[in-house]
């Protein structure tokens, strides 16, 4: 078998290879896109924009202040809050001054940000006021000693900002009560980052810049150790499959899909910077007509997306009118690419989607399809350049073509591994390298790649992860419950959905308490669609619970 059939298959000016040591730091890379562009718009949100050269300033005034009050190159930082003007000041202020990014869903619920908050070790964090009152409670169980809060409007502008704010507060009744010590407003701090200067300090290519969590592929959340190398890698193999349809200083992007998704992150908020382009931030993705707004007040380039989003915006009657002539590059990402989504989408927009695939271990970027639309129909596409795929089978021998088994990726953009779980670590990356991703796939002549199936029994709803044993934990601690059992069932909307068998403990538990009891304790995504009590679950002779067998 060909080793990298794949090159063959290259589109024309795409390297086999890219250089992942073009800057040392993910923050030299920063600095050039900041120098190179500083006087373009570099990102906006509800029609607020800002410049690179004030992203510059901001993030540098905010690294200065986080160094002022006490946190060093290093600890941990939590970001949690949805597409803001904040989230880039933010993140590139933190990666300034050496800290590690903690991407937190705003959406997690008390339970699942207590987890990891203490497995990293947060020691501060920048957190919308929606979502203050859940970090009030878990708080003196955390090492969060700096506490930036943020509200909606703070960078929209005075007058707008106060009416967005007055909405949120007042008329929607967004900001539960909360009352949370020492706090600072982010313009507060970013303000008084004006009289304090960055302290020096090391920084390498393998020094890690982000704990990005995920169940990977054993369903115990992690913390994957992403370097400088990781995501300058990443970044270099997103724009280098990109550079026959961008122009430097001319696109603008838009961004429905939350940075705090590695996805998103990858793409929208570092790869678009080497393009100088101009990112549109949608903070609330479900809210299609906001998005929709975007595409008739910008002339949208490039969109990232999952196929949930394409496919509803696509039965929006408002959609249908947008102008798509500026349209060069529509990615989907984070679950599958339907067929009929796909092919309705270039009729109405004149562009290709295409598909790509990842991990968060992966930084995440580890194969996509040519973006002219010469791929192939239900194909993951080719590995990007300097990646390396194998499909290996369960006796441990190598796939020839067309033969299923565990699909494994080697490249720069593998992670180094996950923060405190070095048995977990070797699971999951072999000594030479090789990523195992937990997905049976297999490979054609051409290269392509194609998912069969999922080796792990991740459930995937809406492009995120969903571990039953996450959510069968929960469910056994409710005291009427004497058994559960997780799986994941088809769904059109959300390619997947939670499906929880129960044995009672208690007869009188019925399915509301139980959806109760989870959107208590799971975020939303999690939350089971449908409940089946049984009278008992089918098992292994050792008493292992058959999901399989279930589903």
């Amino acid at each position: 078998m060909d080793q990298r059939p794949w090159l063959k298959n290259y589109p024309a000016g795409i390297p086999a290879n890219i250089n992942p040591d073009s800057y040392a730091t993910l923050v030299d890379f920063l600095n050039e896109c900041f120098q190179k562009y500083a006087q373009k718009p570099a990102f906006e949100c509800m029609g607020k924009r800002i410049s690179y050269g004030e992203v510059d300033k901001m993030s540098t005034q905010f690294a200065a202040y986080l160094h002022s009050r006490g946190m060093n190159p290093g600890d941990r930082i939590a970001l949690m809050m949805p597409n803001l003007l904040q989230y880039p000041v933010a993140v590139f202020g933190a990666l300034k001054a050496g800290l590690i990014i903690v991407n937190t869903n705003p959406l997690y619920t008390q339970r699942e940000m207590l987890f990891q908050f203490q497995d990293s070790g947060v020691k501060g964090i920048v957190i919308l006021e929606n979502f203050a009152s859940n970090l009030a409670a878990i708080l003196e169980k955390t090492s969060i000693s700096t506490i930036i809060l943020t509200s909606v409007g703070e960078m929209l502008g005075s007058v707008k900002g106060s009416v967005v704010n007055f909405a949120v507060r007042h008329v929607k009744r967004m900001v539960p009560k909360y009352a949370l010590p020492n706090t600072v407003s982010f313009r507060k701090a970013v303000i008084e980052g004006r009289n304090f200067t960055i302290r020096p300090f090391e920084n390498h290519p393998d020094t890690v810049i982000i704990h990005q969590y995920t169940g990977g592929t054993t369903g115990i959340s992690k913390g994957a150790m992403l370097t400088n190398q990781n995501m300058v890698a990443n970044m270099i193999q997103i724009r280098t499959w990109m550079q026959q349809y961008l122009t430097e200083g001319n696109e603008i992007t838009l961004s429905p899909l939350p940075m705090y998704h590695i996805f998103a992150f990858a793409v929208n908020c570092l790869a678009m910077l080497s393009y100088g382009a101009h990112t549109v931030l949608v903070t609330n993705a479900r809210d299609l007509p906001s998005v929709i707004k975007e595409f008739k007040r910008n002339k949208i380039s490039l969109m990232t997306g999952l196929n949930t989003l394409f496919n509803a915006l696509l039965h929006h009657p408002e959609f249908l009118k947008c102008d798509f002539t500026p349209l060069k590059i529509t990615v989907g990402g984070g679950m599958a690419i339907q067929k009929a989504v796909a092919e309705k989408w270039q009729d109405i927009t004149g562009c290709p989607l295409t598909e790509g695939y990842g991990m968060t271990e992966s930084s995440p970027l580890i194969s996509v399809n040519p973006l002219d639309g010469t791929g192939k129909t239900g194909s993951i596409g080719l590995p990007v350049s300097s990646t390396e795929i194998r499909i290996v089978m369960d006796d441990g021998t190598l796939a020839t073509f067309h033969e299923e088994g565990e699909i494994q990726c080697r490249g720069p953009q593998v992670m180094k591994g996950y923060y405190n779980q070095p048995e977990e670590t070797a699971k999951t990356v072999t000594p030479e390298g090789w990523l195992c991703t937990g997905d049976i796939g297999k490979m054609d002549e051409d290269g392509y790649m194609y998912i069969v199936d999922r080796k792990k029994d991740m459930i995937l709803v809406s492009g995120f992860n969903v571990f039953p044993n996450e959510i069968e934990n929960v469910l056994t601690q409710h005291p009427k419950v004497l058994e559960a059992a997780a799986v994941g069932m088809a769904d059109e909307k959300s390619g997947e959905v939670v499906k929880v068998f129960i044995v009672k403990k208690d007869k009188t538990l019925n399915e509301q308490e139980v959806i109760a009891y989870c959107r208590e304790n799971l975020t939303g995504y999690k939350v089971p669609k449908y409940v089946e009590f049984r009278s008992e679950l089918p098992k292994t002779n050792v008493g292992k619970i058959l999901r399989r067998a279930l589903k």
